[in-house]
């Protein structure tokens, strides 16, 4: 990842026109994002949202004021444009409506090499409002009343949603499986 003064000043140069400047940033920040938005959204949407991103930070980069690093604001503009994205899909309120045994029929097979594909599919098959309360919160460090915040429900639901994905991935990815 690109330095922090590097962002700065290629931030300043990209909000008065740069796109060289921009490209730089993209460049930097882009594997990061499409982490974010694919464990958030899934493989099937997260180039295209990805990049959804990078358009609305080119159109945001001058509301960016340098008060936090350049990545924290892009991951911000990134968690609002997935949010977003699933509000035009319709699922907002229902994310929260789940079925029990989600991860029942996917082969676990954890402590071998492929582990982290095991888990990343484990993830990517929670219930919607789990999987983004699990990423923001336990892969990408949000506090639970800055989450509730960003989806617009309780810092307790948070906590119900981030305790039943962690339960759910448990007994899919744990020992005796």
């Amino acid at each position: 990842m690109a330095p922090v003064a590097s962002d700065l000043q290629d931030a300043a140069l990209a909000a008065a026109g740069d796109t060289r400047a921009f490209e730089r940033l993209y460049r930097a920040h882009v594997a990061r994002i499409h982490g974010l938005v694919r464990r958030m959204l899934g493989s099937d949407e997260a180039t295209e949202v990805t990049q959804d991103v990078f358009v609305r930070a080119w159109q945001k980069i001058g509301s960016f004021r340098g008060e936090a690093a350049f990545g924290t604001w892009l991951h911000r503009v990134a968690v609002n444009v997935v949010l977003t994205r699933r509000a035009q899909l319709g699922t907002r309120r229902s994310r929260f409506i789940g079925e029990e045994q989600v991860l029942e029929n996917l082969p676990a097979r954890p402590g071998g090499r492929d582990f982290s594909l095991d888990f990343e599919s484990a993830i990517a098959r929670l219930p919607e409002g789990a999987r983004h309360i699990f990423v923001l919160h336990d892969v990408e460090g949000y506090r639970h009343e800055e989450i509730a915040g960003l989806l617009g429900v309780t810092s307790g639901t948070t906590k119900a949603q981030l305790h039943r994905a962690r339960m759910l991935l448990r007994r899919h990815l744990g020992p005796g499986r």
